[in-house]
């Protein structure tokens, strides 16, 4: 359970997994838990790269870069984002990403962050070009925009090994990500419109397996939809009045399907007062669009016998 990582030291928790029949895996799943801060900004970065080594034989290099998080407790960096590949280049541009700081420092914009340059393969197994490590104090002070790619092992390897390449930052923003409820403080306003489909696909209303099935015991599909979602947006909407469309239906006198029809049944308004006024203008003006359609292509009545038996019911 999650509260045991939580208790356990450092907040990790390490199992070995269980195979079926009872056998003891090999490997060991590590979980660890941090409290999330309170940081709402997001980060946009933009990376190149220019002279990486190359690693293909046949071809120079397909790199890509892995973004990682430190923990506080023991020194461990774990994954947070990982870039695009970006095929057969030493100089690489890729794409800008955005990420949450919560998720690339925790909010501690002095926490060290590593970025690792992978040569990528298809079986998997990448090759390891080099890596940095940086904080995003550094990269959004813009006091240096290139940073060296080193692989440690090389390093220690080559007598003038200088590095793997150099990293380079074209941008670093920081924005903040408003709440909704700041939003809402702000004289933000929600506008909701409504369109129901009434095409064949969704099944004769007099059938239980129709979405549009009016069950004397409980709402249909459609019904608890513009519930849900209406009934919250519409406190967020100064007029509370809502336009509300159907489409795929057959209204009389026509005998052709409309590809969009106003539920209330008026010509040139097509709003609704509130939801339950959305909710009214289902039921009894559209459900018995629907019933014509359904009942002049099955059984090919004429149009004033189906709309009088429709809406009779």
């Amino acid at each position: 359970p999650l509260f045991r990582s939580i208790g356990a030291p450092s907040c990790t928790l390490v199992r070995t997994p269980t195979l079926q029949k009872g056998r003891r895996g090999t490997g060991k799943l590590v979980v660890t838990a941090e409290e999330t801060s309170g940081s709402k900004d997001l980060v946009v970065l933009h990376f190149s790269a220019t002279k990486l080594d190359k690693k293909d034989l046949f071809g120079k290099s397909d790199p890509f870069l892995v973004l990682q998080r430190k923990f506080p407790d023991g020194g461990k960096f774990v994954p947070v984002h990982r870039t695009e590949v970006i095929k057969n280049t030493l100089n690489p541009f890729w794409k800008p990403f955005t990420l949450p700081v919560t998720a690339l420092c925790h909010g501690d914009y002095h926490r060290p962050i590593r970025i690792e340059c992978y040569d990528w393969d298809s079986d998997g197994g990448h090759d390891y070009i080099g890596a940095f490590v940086t904080t995003l104090a550094e990269l959004k002070s813009k006091q240096k925009d290139s940073f060296q790619c080193v692989n440690e092992t090389k390093r220690r390897k080559k007598k003038h090994y200088v590095n793997s390449g150099t990293i380079n930052l074209l941008k670093c923003v920081i924005r903040e990500r408003h709440t909704f409820l700041e939003y809402i403080k702000g004289g933000c306003q929600i506008h909701f419109t409504v369109a129901i489909d009434f095409t064949a696909s969704n099944g004769r209303p007099c059938q239980p397996t129709s979405l549009h099935y009016a069950n004397p015991y409980q709402p249909n599909d459609y019904i608890l939809a513009l519930k849900a979602v209406g009934q919250v947006i519409q406190d967020y909407d100064t007029d509370k009045v809502f336009p509300a469309f159907g489409f795929g239906a057959k209204l009389p006198p026509n005998t052709e399907a409309s590809d969009e029809f106003f539920l209330n049944g008026h010509l040139e308004n097509p709003y609704c007062e509130g939801i339950e006024g959305v909710l009214a203008a289902y039921h009894h003006r559209t459900i018995c669009a629907v019933f014509w359609s359904y009942e002049l292509r099955s059984h090919h009545q004429p149009r004033s016998e189906v709309c009088c038996k429709t809406e009779g019911r």
